[in-house]
């Protein structure tokens, strides 16, 4: 199952492209990122091609320091509604721990988390940054990531936090003396994992200008619209329809509906699962058919309504799509093969 990731991860992209010389449109089409998808708050893409377009982008352009520059461009707003709660946290600790706990909104394969001082220094703590996939981000990834956690923390602090020192797991894309700039620390170079090292006491540092009404307001709506990491969605979906099949209209908000969700979350849950309301839709409609069609006599039409189609046509077109032959056909052959097909 392909992981996913908001486009908004990647806004500002085109534009920063275009500013160095290539076009920015041109290499979203080519990576198939539907036009204004980085600007819209619900479009998701695939995590792999968020990595490529950052690697590809930066080879083309020959800019080594694309992920630390875009970084420069973007602030909390790409992670969506995580970022009201984390920007009216009553304390860093709080912030981090709302980041920690649901970035998978943003993506379900990142990760922000608390460690262990990686040097083991008393008194330091470490910001670990990274991915559940067994595939290790790209490099132009991890720089886009960890540099614009860096900026949020820096944009909350209201300037320099105590950054001990960074580590990153791949070597120097671009001269080291870039990422001391960024970073405004010492950046240290193929370490076990990307992490920010920073003072212990910095998790009780209080937020000034946080509202702790917008931020319940906020983790409320997060935790009663997103489902938690590792609750699937298709399956939901899918038993919604096999039971409301042929008696209720097969829509998305519909479904929505009975499973407490907005469309466009459930939507976008499917997408990260590698899926769609569609694709489960129409498997639900094979899978309901191939029963119907072989194990009994009803009338074609009959079939037809109970798959929630709007006319016989409907389902044959279905049925030649799915199985190479039309309904009567099917039925005659009673191939029981045609169910897993």
């Amino acid at each position: 199952m392909r992981s996913m990731v908001r486009a908004a991860a990647l806004r500002g992209l085109e534009s920063l492209v275009d500013r160095l010389g290539g076009d920015g449109a041109e290499l979203l089409r080519r990576f198939r990122v539907p036009r204004g998808a980085l600007d819209a708050e619900d479009a998701v893409i695939p995590s792999v091609t968020a990595g490529r377009l950052l690697e590809t982008a930066a080879a083309e352009l020959g800019c080594p320091d694309l992920g630390l520059r875009l970084a420069e461009q973007q602030n909390a707003d790409v992670l969506g509604p995580l970022a009201v709660a984390i920007e009216n946290s009553q304390t860093m600790g709080d912030a981090l721990d709302c980041a920690s706990r649901f970035l998978f909104v943003h993506s379900p394969a990142l990760t922000v988390t608390l460690v262990p001082d990686p040097q083991g220094i008393p008194g330091v703590r470490g910001l670990r940054y990274g991915s559940t996939e067994p595939v290790p981000l790209p490099p132009q990834a991890i720089d886009l990531g960890l540099g614009l956690l860096h900026r949020i923390i820096t944009l909350l602090y209201g300037g320099r936090y105590g950054l001990h020192s960074v580590h990153l797991p791949h070597a120097p894309l671009a001269p080291v003396s870039r990422y001391t700039e960024f970073f405004g620390a010492d950046v240290r170079f193929g370490r076990d994992a990307a992490v920010l090292r920073l003072p212990a006491a910095f998790v009780d540092t209080p937020l000034q200008g946080g509202n702790e009404m917008l931020r319940a307001i906020a983790v409320e709506f997060l935790e009663g619209h997103f489902p938690e990491p590792g609750r699937l969605v298709a399956p939901r979906v899918r038993a919604a329809l096999s039971q409301s099949l042929g008696s209720a209209q097969v829509r998305v908000d519909a479904v929505a509906r009975l499973l407490q969700l907005n469309p466009r979350t459930l939507q976008r849950y499917l997408a990260a699962e590698g899926t769609t309301f569609e694709a489960v839709l129409d498997d639900v409609r094979r899978q309901t058919a191939h029963r119907l069609i072989i194990h009994t006599d009803l009338p074609f039409s009959q079939v037809a309504a109970m798959l929630g189609f709007a006319e016989q046509s409907g389902l044959t077109r279905a049925v030649r799509r799915w199985y190479g032959r039309p309904p009567r056909e099917v039925r005659r052959r009673g191939d029981a093969r045609l169910g897993t097909t």
